[in-house]
């Protein structure tokens, strides 16, 4: 168990080993939540919808919960033990229950809705792209026309290429520590198979 803060909020997370970062809130994705939580702004007192995909512990969910008291909160997980540890997270931080759903999924295999306003992600990137490609497309589909995919990772080039490809255009921030956040809004109803410009020699 550990306890994050962020701002004013102050999130207490159960844990177990075998979850990721299980014994303190990873900085790349308090990072990520940092630059979510300024976007997700606009969104306050508005009936909005939020996903925290790959949710682990919940601590994306919960945040974006605490910060948008009108949000409508789902988790998924490929990993059952994820699922169940978001949901009583979320109860023990005073999130409403009827304010949260949760389901096991492989990426989006078993998230039948496609209005998201948020989607948030830190995936797994010690494997190959193969979870990545599927969150990210996935994130695309999923989301409404103007809704924005929040995503953190140790590596640039491929997310980069793959977001820009996808959405048409990403915005990119990089941490002291060797974090990429990356935030892609959803334009169209259609891939942008956009070429990223290659750098020059």
């Amino acid at each position: 168990m550990y306890t994050a803060r962020l701002g004013d909020i102050e999130i207490t997370l159960n844990t177990e080993e075998g979850i990721f970062s299980p014994s303190r809130a990873d900085s790349g994705t308090l990072a990520m939540l940092k630059d979510a939580g300024a976007a997700a702004s606009e969104l306050y007192g508005v009936p909005s919808k939020v996903l925290d995909l790959g949710c682990g512990a919940g601590i994306a969910g919960i945040y974006l919960a605490k910060i948008l008291p009108s949000a409508e909160v789902h988790f998924t997980d490929v990993d059952e033990r994820c699922v169940k540890l978001s949901l009583e997270n979320a109860k023990a931080n005073n999130i409403p229950e009827t304010r949260i759903k949760a389901c096991l999924s492989d990426a989006f295999s078993n998230v039948p809705e496609m209005d998201f306003d948020l989607i948030l992600s830190n995936p797994p990137y010690h494997t190959d792209f193969s979870v990545a490609k599927a969150f990210i497309e996935g994130a695309f589909l999923h989301l409404r026309t103007g809704g924005r995919l929040f995503m953190v990772t140790k590596r640039l080039d491929w997310y980069k290429n793959k977001i820009i490809s996808v959405f048409g255009g990403v915005r990119i921030t990089r941490t002291e520590d060797g974090y990429f956040v990356f935030s892609a809004e959803k334009r169209s109803e259609k891939f942008s198979k956009t070429k990223p410009v290659k750098k020059r020699r």
